[in-house]
């Protein structure tokens, strides 16, 4: 395991709900000091209510300074412009964001240091603060999602593949695409925090009231409900199963007003993680309804680990990723299959096959992918880089 690094770590929010990148960087940072930059420079900020919230809040965020979440973590967020492709954007926000993370590195240990991103568009970055390895980690095929400029993400992605010592991916599909960009490419696929959902099947636990007296079964979801939710399916699937009742955790960022008129449709909204296990206790099935598309093809849901923790069956729509985990998961591509699908993985409960679920995950929990990764990492070989900007002593 790494140990004794000061760690900058690029991400998105610190305070979202927990992602892949927040329960690595909370593994490391038991044995290392991390640095979490808060990077919100990726998408042009759209005309509307949402992100003039996100604004305000980025901008609270930036005026309060670092912050320290626990011993070895500070939490800074960076004043950067949000201008993807422009070149002076780039320029400009390379000389703001190494000040204020350097601001932070002065005040730490003198350790050696390392660079973690998990967004794509930070190449300018590489190769300033003289660290020791530099790791892209990559989760999304983010040139395909909705909103962003596509051609300006690529081109930053690949820059950044081809600088970095280490490009760790989450799908297969990813791995081969920046496999072509950089050779010291590896798969590791995602974890699951196992202890946590698997307490979805410990005798006792309370099932949330405002699912309990819902009709069975239930068939649940959690996570961002946004333009990959194949909202069009998914109501046509609740008129076919009128007698079940479709629960829906998580932020609406997509419109579901078809699926919303449904009378078996239960919109709830965002619910704390540690939350989930009590409601996966009330659910029948675990849904992944994607859309199949370019950027899906290449996800790897965490959802679907953590419903497989805590001993759900899973229907999914066909996600070469989702496919891998047969026969713990039932694929449908039509609204009738995805009836039906739900229909049998229902039949599938029964204490036995809960446990059997479980026991597929148990071995895939975020501490074993932690150890895996850092082994890639210490054995990376750090690469020659030029720097135009200063270096101060150990950053």
């Amino acid at each position: 395991m790494i140990e004794g690094r000061n760690i900058i770590c690029i991400a998105s929010n610190w305070w979202y709900d927990p992602t892949s990148k927040h329960h690595i960087m909370r593994i490391l940072s038991e044995r290392n000091h991390v640095i979490w930059v808060n990077y919100h420079g990726s998408r042009r900020p759209r005309v509307g209510a949402a992100d003039a919230r996100a604004i305000a809040g980025k901008l609270r965020q930036v005026v309060q300074g670092p912050r320290h979440v626990s011993t070895n973590m500070t939490v800074v967020t960076p004043l950067v412009v949000p201008l993807p492709g422009s070149r002076a954007a780039a320029n400009l926000n390379r000389g703001l964001l190494v000040r204020q993370i350097r601001s932070v590195l002065r005040e730490l240990p003198d350790r050696p240091v390392q660079l973690w991103t998990f967004a794509p568009d930070v190449d300018f970055l590489v190769g300033l603060f003289r660290e020791e390895r530099s790791v892209y980690y990559c989760v999304d095929e983010f040139g395909a999602f909705c909103g962003y400029d596509g051609d300006a993400i690529r081109g930053a992605e690949a820059r950044l593949a081809k600088k970095v010592d280490l490009v760790v991916t989450t799908s297969a599909a990813l791995e081969e695409n920046k496999r072509a960009l950089n050779p010291n490419t590896h798969l590791v696929m995602h974890g699951v925090d196992f202890d946590c959902f698997a307490k979805a099947t410990v005798p006792g636990i309370a099932i949330p009231a405002d699912i309990a007296g819902l009709p069975r079964p239930v068939l649940g979801f959690w996570g961002l409900i946004q333009d990959w939710v194949d909202v069009e399916l998914l109501a046509a699937a609740a008129r076919l199963r009128a007698n079940a009742s479709f629960v829906f955790i998580g932020e609406v960022q997509a419109d579901v007003s078809p699926l919303a008129s449904q009378p078996n449709v239960h919109f709830l909204g965002r619910r704390p993680y540690a939350e989930l296990p009590a409601y996966a206790r009330g659910f029948d099935v675990g849904l992944i309804p994607f859309r199949v598309n370019q950027l899906t093809r290449a996800v790897n849901p965490i959802k679907l680990r953590e419903y497989l923790s805590a001993g759900l069956p899973v229907v999914a729509t066909r996600l070469p990723e989702v496919e891998r985990y047969r026969p713990w998961v039932e694929i449908a591509d039509t609204p009738h299959s995805f009836a039906c699908a739900c229909d049998r993985a229902g039949r599938s409960r029964c204490p036995e096959q809960d446990r059997s679920r479980q026991a597929a995950m148990r071995a895939e929990s975020w501490p074993v992918k932690v150890e895996r990764i850092s082994e890639l990492v210490l054995a990376a070989g750090a690469k020659t880089r030029r720097s135009g900007l200063p270096h101060q002593s150990h950053c």
